[in-house]
């Protein structure tokens, strides 16, 4: 097991180090208006615009650059925003932002684990009956139908049925409800149909028909066995969901009125914001390569078969 974690964190440094490198230097490619706000690009000359980027150092060699960056980042220098918030740090940005998309997005990940777990081992443990018949047109009609469809009826009719706000307001706690469950409204429907996928899978492999032949309950079976084995393709996913719940919803966060970071790499983008694109990307990048590094470590440890390749080495 330790050499296991060793080598995988090994990998997931490397990676995260290409992903720096490679980002940075695609970013040089983008246009060096994005250095600019609208008012300072159209009131500067030619020569002005230079002296400019010359003084921020764009127009040094991309090595270079790439140096100056790295040094920076680790000294927690993230840089400024230049066209969407002038002038601001970038870490001031994502410190307010980042709450408002880790609290809802937290909140939607434990409802939906909560519920969608539930529902996928009640799916499977009565497969072909009307649990598993609702469970799966839930499934079906949130998985096929656009979100944005069923997540405005969501928004309209229930914020009618129960008399809570359309929209987010910080002061108003009761107006966070209705985001938090249209937040976890399709993670619930993957959990639920997946999960019983993958038990149903397991409940027709040989070694459970020959349990059941060895005489044990169907409750022992579906807990130590199909159960345990069926969870490990989730598992895999679930530290890169907890991770990249930061990341916020972009249709979410628009549709209730979220002042968090869901729109806010669009955003950027759109008004060729090259900082501000450039810490996000890579924050983004990070945070996956972090979630697949924590998804194998925990499946190492739920699955024996993991230990077991490694005590063998």
């Amino acid at each position: 097991m330790k050499k296991y974690i060793i080598k995988r964190t090994l990998q997931s440094f490397v990676t995260i180090c290409l992903v720096i490198f490679v980002v940075f230097m695609l970013l040089r490619l983008m246009p060096t208006s994005g250095y600019f706000t609208r008012d300072d690009y159209h009131n500067m000359t030619e020569e002005m615009r230079q002296v400019y980027l010359k003084n921020l150092g764009v127009l040094d060699h991309p090595l270079v650059q790439f140096k100056n960056f790295v040094m920076k980042l680790l000294q927690g220098d993230l840089g400024r925003s230049i066209t969407i918030y002038p002038k601001l740090q970038i870490t001031t940005i994502l410190k307010e932002k980042v709450w408002y998309s880790a609290i809802f997005g937290l909140a939607s990940m434990l409802i939906s684990m909560a519920i969608g777990l539930p529902m996928g081992i009640l799916m499977a443990r009565y497969k072909d009956r009307l649990i598993d018949s609702v469970g799966t047109a839930y499934a079906v009609l949130v998985r096929s139908i656009p979100s944005l469809i069923y997540l405005f009826l969501f928004q309209v009719w229930v914020s009618k049925l129960f008399g809570l706000p359309m929209l987010f307001y910080k002061d108003r706690p009761q107006s966070w409800i209705l985001p938090t469950i249209a937040l976890s409204l399709s993670s619930i429907a993957w959990y639920a149909i997946w999960l019983r996928r993958y038990m149903v899978d397991e409940e027709n492999k040989e070694y459970i028909k020959f349990a059941r032949v060895k005489g044990f309950s169907q409750k022992y079976i579906m807990k130590n066995h199909v159960l345990r084995n069926a969870i490990l393709p989730i598992a895999i996913g679930i530290p890169s969901d907890f991770l990249m719940v930061i990341s916020g919803s972009l249709l979410i966060e628009n549709l209730f009125s979220i002042p968090g970071m869901g729109g806010l790499l669009i955003n950027s983008i759109r008004k060729l914001d090259n900082n501000l694109v450039q810490i996000l990307v890579l924050i983004y990048s990070t945070l996956s390569v972090i979630g697949v590094f924590l998804g194998d470590l925990l499946v190492a440890v739920v699955d024996p078969r993991i230990r077991l390749s490694e005590s063998e080495a």
